[in-house]
């Protein structure tokens, strides 16, 4: 069942759309932005929303990249792997991510952080090779470049996890 936040969120997008097939897509992304991918009762629930065939709804999720039908990591890689792409080194920084992150295409870090995915074209030809994570893209990519990126993320992880660690202010814990 949609959470009254998704059917909120899905509403308030409805009027963009000229009908609900239309309006398929963001409300996938809006189930996914939520649970972090879109399962199969994350599809029925949209379907039943939308009134639309389960059947439907699943050709559009597997059809559209960028909805994730399996779960992923906290942040999402796309390495764009285009014949400009490929010309410019993609083998080299696949490479280079998979001994970093010691995952290959399709797999998530053990930690959960990262997703690798390979990704037909990103729309940077003019500047490969090319790459996004989560929204963000990143362009004219050599190994240093990717390993500073990935750093800003993993210190972001660490301020993360510091902050749900921290002590309510008047200092007591749920165990005292």
């Amino acid at each position: 069942m949609l959470s009254e936040q998704e059917r909120h969120e899905i509403a308030a997008q409805s009027h963009h759309y000229p009908n609900n097939r239309a309006l398929c897509i963001e409300a996938l992304k809006i189930v996914q932005a939520h649970r972090g991918w879109v399962s199969d009762e994350g599809i029925a629930d949209v379907a039943e929303a939308l009134q639309m065939a389960a059947a439907e709804l699943e050709g559009v999720a597997t059809f559209y990249n960028m909805i994730f039908r399996k779960p992923v990591g906290r942040h999402v890689i796309l390495l764009c792997d285009s014949v400009s792409c490929w010309i410019m080194g993609y083998d080299g920084l696949r490479e280079h991510l998979h001994a970093r992150l010691g995952i290959g295409l399709g797999e998530t870090t053990a930690d959960g952080c990262f997703t690798l995915l390979p990704n037909v074209c990103l729309g940077a030809c003019d500047h490969a090779p090319a790459m996004m994570i989560d929204s963000a893209h990143y362009q004219d990519l050599d190994p240093a470049g990717i390993d500073e990126i990935l750093a800003k993320y993993q210190m972001n992880e660490i301020r993360e996890e510091k902050k749900e660690k921290r002590e309510p202010p008047d200092g007591n814990t749920a165990d005292s």
